[in-house]
């Protein structure tokens, strides 16, 4: 990865921990239940309740609002709707599996829970419990119909052609080499059996993971599937003993197993991991316009900036160095999918002020968080060691902010982008002495 003017962001779900820790939006005491990857599938999915879940950030102003009026919701509906809430800025894999691109976002798990519906109606809680009522009266109809209002997994074996399984590829003991072992994506495979009835019920759970990984990954994770009592060479080839066996592959590495949890939710987060770990870092931009400043900011939680020296005073090598180092924390915290941008001391001075560190002590460091124009200081040495513990403070919701400036960001001036080179001094006029008598100007100093 080189240094970037301008163009060509590598974009990528915000994920990073705000300044300072921002506690849950509910308690314990609350009627609200909290859901996480962990417990969202025996709780929401597997249930025979409706429920009404809230995909919130803490952070988020608009969540903040509806919060008392969701627990008013709640209370009101205890005992007959369940009402739930996912913190979706912590458990981002969970908030992607539903779709969710803004918050707060409320989702209605009625008869069927694989197909959970949008909510679209007021944020006070009486718009709330009347739309739950509304969605109970319509599962019950349901059930008196005889139609299914409990769990519905689709769970049936591959040869009843259960589930939707349209991302997940089948592959074989010819196309395995030739889609897996030369491929630069990351591949998880599922080793079945027909007649294996746990590889049944993991079925549904891979078909709706594989579909959703697809796309949050752009296709980079893919998951597929192996009938290992029909391609007996590549079972034997991978030693599967058991079904279901889950392998991952990943281009010039050895073949590991996959160990966690076998729901949609287990299985998608493990994939954002891989593909995080294999994205390459954002890359780190020269703030040469408005737009630069303004799109990076405004695309993730967090933005890192820094002020280096001017290139008089360090030369290409010396920028070069303090390029680096922002590259290897950028690789380090590439999972935060934090914006990186730089620019040379005195190029924007307003930006400085606003940032509190106007005209001295280069190189310098800021976090911006744009959403909320607080920003937090490098303290320490402009080094590996110093940006690392920096970095760490923040993302465990530690450190000390200030506004900035203004409330927003100033005005950024156009500049041309450094061109890679060493700086030249100003060429000076030359000035003609030949018409100066020295002699007079002695003789007047003279006493």
């Amino acid at each position: 990865m080189g240094v970037r003017g301008a163009g060509g962001l590598w974009w990528g779900a915000v994920s990073c921990t705000l300044f300072v820790a921002v506690n849950s939006l509910y308690s314990a005491s609350d009627d609200v239940i909290e859901l996480t990857p962990t417990n969202f599938n025996k709780e929401v999915i597997q249930s025979e309740s409706l429920w009404l879940v809230e995909f919130y950030a803490p952070w988020c102003g608009h969540c903040q609002r509806l919060t008392p009026e969701w627990k008013k919701a709640a209370t009101a509906l205890k005992g007959v709707v369940k009402v739930g809430a996912v913190d979706a800025d912590k458990h981002q894999s969970l908030g992607g599996q539903y779709g969710v691109r803004g918050f707060p976002t409320i989702k209605i798990f009625g008869a069927n829970k694989n197909k959970a519906e949008d909510y679209q109606g007021g944020r006070t809680s009486e718009a709330i419990v009347d739309a739950a009522l509304s969605a109970l009266r319509s599962l019950v109809k349901d059930r008196l119909n005889g139609r299914s209002g409990g769990y519905s997994s689709g769970r049936q074996s591959r040869e009843g052609g259960g589930g939707d399984k349209k991302d997940v590829v089948e592959l074989t003991d010819d196309s395995f080499d030739k889609n897996v072992m030369n491929s630069d994506d990351v591949w998880m495979v599922e080793f079945y059996a027909p007649w294996c009835g746990h590889c049944k019920n993991l079925e549904p759970e891979w078909a709706a993971a594989a579909t959703e990984v697809k796309e949050q990954t752009k296709g980079k994770v893919k998951l597929a599937a192996v009938d290992a009592t029909v391609n007996q060479m590549l079972a034997s080839r991978y030693g599967i003993r058991g079904f279901p066996t889950i392998k991952i592959f990943q281009k010039g590495e050895d073949p590991v197993d996959y160990d966690g949890g076998r729901t949609r939710s287990d299985i998608i987060a493990r994939a954002l991991d891989l593909f995080s770990d294999n994205a390459p870092p954002p890359e780190l931009l020269e703030i040469i316009n408005e737009d630069v400043l303004k799109t990076t900011c405004d695309a993730h939680q967090l933005c890192i900036i820094s002020v280096l020296p001017h290139i008089l005073d360090t030369g290409a090598s010396g920028r070069n160095s303090y390029l680096d180092v922002m590259l290897k924390m950028a690789e380090k915290y590439k999972k935060k999918m934090w914006g990186w941008l730089w620019t040379e001391a005195g190029a924007q001075s307003d930006l400085e002020s606003s940032l509190g560190i106007g005209g001295f002590g280069y190189p310098a460091m800021a976090a911006v968080n744009a959403r909320k124009m607080k920003f937090a200081l490098l303290k320490g040495s402009f080094s590996e060691q110093g940006i690392n513990e920096f970095l760490r403070e923040l993302s465990v919701g530690r450190g000390s902010t200030a506004p900035v400036g203004g409330g927003a960001f100033p005005k950024i001036h156009t500049v041309e982008p450094w061109d890679g080179k060493d700086g030249e001094l100003p060429v000076e006029d030359d000035i003609d002495l030949s018409d100066v008598d020295l002699d007079d100007i002695w003789d007047r100093d003279e006493l």
